[in-house]
Parts: C-alpha cells; sequence; structure tokens
C-alpha cells in the first residue's frame, strides 16, 4: 500500500473512533470532567483550605498533577481498550484484519484517536481546575511532553487490554483493581516525603509515582524522585508496550474473540 493509502487507512480508522466519542459525549468527557471536579471542591476548596503548603504549594494546587494524572491513566486505558474490544466482540475484527491495513496503520488509529481524547479531557480538566484553584505550570513544554507521552502509553497499555480481554469484565479489572489503586497509593494526593522512611522506599516500587512526580515537576519545580528517572521510566514502559503489541500482532495472539 502506497504512502497515501496509508494515511487514508489511518485516517479512517481514527475518525470511527473520534465520532463515536462525541456520539456519547455525556459518557466520554463529561462525566470524567465532573467526577474530578468534585475532587477539587472537596480537597482543593474545602479540605485543601484547612491544610498548610506542601513544599511550598498549597494542597489544593499540589493535588492538581495527581488528579490530573489519575483520570489521564483511566481514560487512556478506557478508551483503548474498548475501541479494540468492540470489533472482537462484533465479530467486524475479521474484516479489519483482513483488509489490505497493515498492523502499524491499526494501532496508530485506534491509538492515536484514544490518546487525543484524553489529551482533550486533559486540557478540559485543567481549564476547569483554574476555576477552583489557582496555579501556575513553571515547565509548560515538559507539562505536554507529560501529557502526550502518558496519554499514548497508556492508550497502548488500553490497547494491549483489548486485545487481551475476553469478555467486558476484563477490561475493566487491570484499571480498577491495579492501575487505580497504584495512582492512590502513588502520590496523587501527598507527597512521599511525607511517609516514614521505609514507606517511602516501598513506594519507590511503584512505577506511577514516576509519572506523578514528573508531571508535578512541570507544574512547581518540585518532585519526589530524579525528573531524569520519570522520564527514563515512562519511556521504558513505553518501549515495552510497543513490544507486546509487535509481539501480538506477529504471533496472532489474542486476535480473536
Amino acid at each position: 500500500m502506497n504512502i497515501h493509502g496509508n494515511v487514508h487507512a489511518i485516517a479512517a480508522i481514527y475518525r470511527f473512533e473520534m465520532a463515536r466519542t462525541f456520539r456519547t459525549i455525556t459518557q466520554s468527557i463529561a462525566s470524567p470532567v465532573l467526577s474530578t471536579s468534585l475532587y477539587f471542591v472537596v480537597f482543593g476548596a474545602a479540605i485543601g483550605s484547612r491544610m498548610g503548603d506542601i513544599e511550598g504549594v498549597s494542597y489544593g494546587a499540589f493535588i492538581i498533577p495527581g488528579l490530573l494524572m489519575l483520570s489521564l491513566l483511566n481514560e487512556s486505558i478506557s478508551n483503548a481498550s474498548f475501541g479494540i474490544y468492540m470489533p472482537k466482540w462484533a465479530g467486524t475484527i475479521y474484516e479489519l484484519l483482513s483488509a489490505p491495513v497493515s498492523y502499524v496503520e491499526v494501532v496508530i488509529g485506534y491509538v492515536g484517536a484514544a490518546a487525543t481524547k484524553s489529551l482533550l479531557l486533559g486540557v478540559l480538566i485543567l481549564i476547569t481546575a483554574r476555576l477552583f484553584v489557582p496555579y501556575e505550570i513553571a515547565h509548560p513544554f515538559w507539562m505536554l511532553c507529560f501529557l502526550l507521552l502518558t496519554a499514548v502509553t497508556f492508550s497502548l497499555f488500553g490497547f494491549i487490554i483489548g486485545l487481551w480481554a475476553d469478555d467486558f469484565q476484563k477490561l475493566q479489572v487491570i484499571p480498577l483493581m491495579v492501575v487505580m489503586p497504584l495512582t492512590f497509593l502513588g502520590g496523587a494526593f501527598y507527597s512521599i516525603k511525607m511517609l516514614p522512611p521505609v514507606w517511602q522506599t516501598v513506594t519507590l516500587f511503584n512505577p506511577v509515582v514516576y509519572l506523578i512526580s514528573g508531571f508535578r515537576w512541570s507544574f512547581y519545580g518540585v518532585s519526589d524522585v530524579n525528573v531524569g528517572v520519570s522520564v527514563a521510566v515512562i519511556l521504558g514502559f513505553l518501549v515495552a508496550c510497543l513490544a507486546a503489541v509487535w509481539w501480538i500482532f506477529k504471533t496472532g495472539w489474542k486476535l480473536k474473540a
């Protein structure tokens, strides 16, 4: 297939997925923004006003990167996993696999759409946060880099989950039982420096700590771990997801319902 055909194939998948989002905009966009806004009201405005600063940052502002990361991880995984699972469930994945479309184009189409939805959601949450809590972004370029890398990486991860899942229940197991607890325990609402030394060490085995810490650094210039390590962790996970997707399509594992 020529380059012109490649672009059309990617665009067709991308447009289909984005159209599905806007058909269910209440569930896809409005609901996550509303849920995160409630966190800002409760933890930012109500509780935050009664707590002191953390590393020179007001508590309401301190939790913004963590809350944004919480929504970004969950929505990236959910969007991508549901997007690729539906063709498996409906049986239309056979048409996709038999079409003159490479797996690279399939991945770019589905993952690109899922990442776009997550980025749109992230921007809306940042705008909404401004209504409740004043904040500054010290390193806008790096904030965008972390936002983009996280959205793409966890959309790829969600794509893998969608291929792995045999039913709708499995689509929710990892986001609810693994990712969300790791995010809550990864410093979304606190600095791990506030923990006892032993628990600080244990927490460093949580990969989400590095995502939240690096993202928070891009806002306020403070972090729990070295920023270079945060970047290395997310790039390492991105490479691992790419390798997993390549292996799945090479072997044909789980490509059938």
